[in-house]
């Protein structure tokens, strides 16, 4: 009998995060203040408490993981590997398909990795509230289960068109006990900028993040937490490729090429930098990242300095951007509607190390339900593009009858994106054009030095 499932024991969580700065052929591209010159560790303490801003800046290779959070991550780590076989089946492919499936975790993504850690840093720091953003609500449910396991009142600027595509999303978080409001809010000086301009806007993660931030800044008792593009956040989400690694040891194997959505890049990093480090030391493996052609911040977008959220109250990072003020269509997969990327995905990206596709809204789709019907999992929007690219590479190994190892990271379910579905299934939704003039116009407002 062929071996499905790859689980380990949880005496193999990882002792240790993996820092891939470590790795990196150049340092990372430093951030910098509004006058265009780097910024130092204070500037960031009104927002973030000093251990993240410790992990946030640093460049040794591996970063110890507190026995507490270890704890924590028992819940639900080690998170199983699959071997898709039915799904290989379906598509008559010579490809094996293997995924790792993260929707295991109580909030049913892989936004806990990252949570966990930060509510337990801001914990240790004395830290009594947390704001933040969410998009699609999978980093919101993150936050507020973390914020309830370790006592810390958490409030979350959910992305208005998200706030009412998914209201079960908000009310998972309302049940871990977090206040929810949909951005933009007219409670936030950016909220009300934004309003301002368009009473009707349908938010975006930029936006959202403005609000988070000021949100911290203007109060004593609050820290901002972000669930994706800083270098903690990756870190932290490094978990998930290390996991991997040892679960390919197990069976023998090694992918070739490995997938993951990205949008501000914490699922891509989680699952790929581990593998850079063989990269590093001349190992030939793919690292795709996958976008949606109406957001197609690394394959479209220009390399720049550019403010992290809409307003422009974050530091300046260099970073793949379609512009701070461009507000992506109002697609389902809400998690991938951010103008910007990790800076750190960027720069490996920048410099030919890792591989980008942007794949069609209703492609993604598709490929969600075909792989629903092979391996019974119905998986999120933001999923579905991983899904679409690794299919789209079966079928193209089926041509050329390359038994390639095909990798992706199912990066949660989509229990709460039945909407979304039941549009497709309905004929109502459509492939959102990549908006050419929109994003021109938000390049032309990139910050000046």
């Amino acid at each position: 009998m062929t071996t499905t499932k790859i689980i380990l024991p949880e005496s193999e969580i990882p002792t240790h995060w993996y820092n891939v700065v470590a790795d990196m052929p150049n340092p990372p591209a430093p951030p910098l203040g509004p006058d265009g010159n780097p910024i130092g560790p204070e500037a960031l303490t009104p927002i973030f408490p000093m251990n993240l801003i410790e992990q946030e800046m640093s460049a040794e290779r591996w970063i110890p993981i507190p026995e507490e959070v270890r704890k924590v991550y028992q819940l639900w780590r080690p998170s199983p590997m699959y071997r898709a076989h039915r799904l290989e089946e379906m598509l008559g492919t010579p490809a094996k398909i293997y995924y790792k499936n993260e929707a295991v975790s109580p909030a049913g993504s892989h936004k806990p990795n990252t949570a966990i850690a930060q509510a337990y840093y801001n914990k240790e720091a004395g830290v009594h509230r947390l704001s933040t953003e969410t998009g699609a609500g999978q980093w919101g449910s993150a936050l507020s289960m973390a914020g309830q396991i370790f006592g810390i009142e958490v409030i979350i600027y959910m992305v208005k068109v998200s706030y009412h595509q998914k209201p079960y999303r908000r009310s998972m978080m309302e049940a871990w006990g977090a206040n929810v409001v949909a951005s933009p809010t007219d409670q936030t000086e950016a909220g009300r900028k934004i309003l301002e301009k368009d009473p009707d806007s349908p938010g975006a993660l930029g936006i959202a993040i403005s609000e988070a931030v000021e949100a911290a800044a203007t109060r004593e008792d609050t820290k901002y937490s972000l669930g994706s593009v800083l270098n903690h956040v990756l870190l932290h989400q490094t978990i998930i490729g290390l996991e991997a690694k040892k679960q390919f040891e197990m069976v023998g194997d090694y992918p070739d090429m490995i997938f993951a959505p990205c949008g501000g890049g914490s699922n891509f990093g989680g699952i790929a930098f581990p593998f850079i480090a063989d990269k590093a030391s001349g190992k030939e493996v793919h690292l795709v990242a996958t976008e949606p052609i109406s957001c197609p911040t690394l394959t479209k977008g220009h390399y720049a300095y550019d403010f992290g959220d809409t307003v422009g109250l974050t530091p300046l990072m260099q970073m793949y951007t379609l512009g701070h003020d461009f507000v992506p269509p109002a697609i389902h997969a809400g998690g991938l509607r951010y103008h910007g990327d990790s800076p750190l995905v960027s720069q490996l990206y920048h410099e030919g190390i890792v591989e980008a596709v942007a794949v069609p809204n209703l492609a993604t789709f598709e490929a969600g339900i075909t792989f629903a019907r092979a391996e019974g999992i119905i998986p999120a929007p933001e999923t579905c593009h991983a899904i679409r690219a690794t299919i789209d590479e079966a079928l193209n190994c089926k041509e050329t009858k390359e038994p390639k190892t095909l990798f992706f990271n199912l990066s949660g379910h989509g229990h709460f994106d039945m909407t979304a579905y039941d549009k497709y299934f309905r004929g109502e939704l459509e492939d959102y054009a990549y908006p050419e003039e929109a994003i021109a116009e938000s390049i032309a407002n990139l910050p000046k030095f």
